[in-house]
């Protein structure tokens, strides 16, 4: 996926990725070691309670704004300008079509009148910002471009908690496209190098959102209620635990037997299943009848023995998101946890890479 939108003009360079989920906040900064290689150079993630993210909107800034303190303190950069992304469904994204060969000015005042006709809000109340993406393969007189819009209040929120914590927000993405930038990195290491139907299948706290890419280009997309907040849901009834409890206890592995014996298996098992019922809902919507490849991202991607499950329901080979495969990494970075916890990591990764645009 090519296609980048910043809700931030001009991109800027010395920036890193910062992410704010429904259930942690997380951090990712990379070096150039030239010829397009990477290096990670430091990375933090800081869990976030419960319901201080709903929908993807802030519902407790103070709680949001110590879990960036704390993870700021953690990654010690003195790099302060970020990348942050809005959650897709935040955002209004279309397709227009306009006349080739305009100017920059006559092509943001035309684009800015066409977008009024399909946003529901009073351009005064949005951030809008628009990427051409070439010439019409209909008709060479005429240029296809994605605009995208967003609720000013939305951007604003996130913004408010960076520079809260002394940090500038440089670029303002979403999310989805963030995932989709670190997904090249990913398409890379592939036998077929990206060149294949794949599908990129997102498992976080609440959601579970499939990207199909045919050749490169992402052709399909549906999200799902399914999510890794299920299972906390399901060790809170059965052991008696509030939801931090039960999400500590998941990450330290202090449960009884009978989460491993029974709970987890259960929920891997609707996992995959779920993985199963989108990619029919793909091929049901699409020409597409089959993938070559599944990749899994999310923080329920780390459960062990996962991949190897969709596989067997899938019948599709399946591999578990790392983006940072093949790159270097500083003496900063324990390169143990980064691989535990690389597929949580797509969007900030995505978004730490808005650093390497072209101007």
């Amino acid at each position: 996926m090519s296609l980048e939108l910043s809700l931030f003009r001009p991109k800027a360079r010395a920036l890193f990725g910062l992410d704010v989920s429904s259930s942690s906040v997380k951090m990712v900064e990379l070096a150039s070691t030239g010829k397009g290689d990477y290096q990670v150079e430091r990375y933090a993630i800081e869990p976030l309670p419960k319901d201080a993210m709903v929908d993807g909107s802030i519902s407790a800034p103070d709680v949001v704004e110590e879990a960036v303190k704390r993870a700021l303190k953690r990654m010690s950069t003195s790099t302060r300008g970020v990348a942050m992304a809005l959650p897709a469904a935040a955002v209004i994204s279309k397709k227009i079509t306009v006349p080739a060969g305009l100017r920059g000015n006559e092509l943001e005042e035309l684009v800015s009148s066409e977008a009024s006709q399909y946003i529901p809000f009073s351009m005064d109340e949005v951030n809008l910002d628009f990427q051409p993406l070439g010439l019409s393969p209909d008709s060479p007189e005429e240029l296809d471009v994605m605009i995208a819009a967003a609720r000013k209040e939305k951007v604003e929120d996130l913004v408010a908690i960076a520079e809260t914590v002394g940090l500038k927000v440089m670029v303002m993405d979403v999310d989805a496209y963030a995932s989709l930038a670190a997904f090249d990195l990913i398409a890379r290491q592939l036998p077929s190098r990206g060149k294949s139907t794949i599908a990129l299948v997102d498992i976080g706290a609440n959601t579970m959102r499939l990207t199909a890419m045919h050749n490169g280009e992402q052709v399909y997309t549906r999200e799902q209620a399914f999510g890794g907040d299920m299972l906390t849901q399901n060790v809170m009834m059965r052991f008696g635990m509030g939801y931090a409890e039960a999400e500590n206890a998941k990450r330290s592995g202090s449960l009884p037997e009978e989460y491993l014996s029974e709970l987890l298996p259960q929920f891997m098992d609707s996992l995959a299943l779920e993985v199963s019922r989108l990619l029919q809902f793909f091929f049901t919507a699409t020409q597409f009848n089959k993938v070559e490849h599944v990749i899994l991202a999310g923080g329920c991607s780390a459960i062990d023995g996962v991949d190897e499950l969709v596989a067997t329901r899938t019948q599709v080979d399946t591999i578990i998101a790392n983006p940072f495969a093949g790159m270097m990494v500083s003496s900063k970075v324990r390169p143990q946890g980064l691989l535990a916890d690389a597929s949580s990591l797509m969007t900030a990764c995505g978004l730490a890479l808005r650093r390497f645009d072209p101007s």
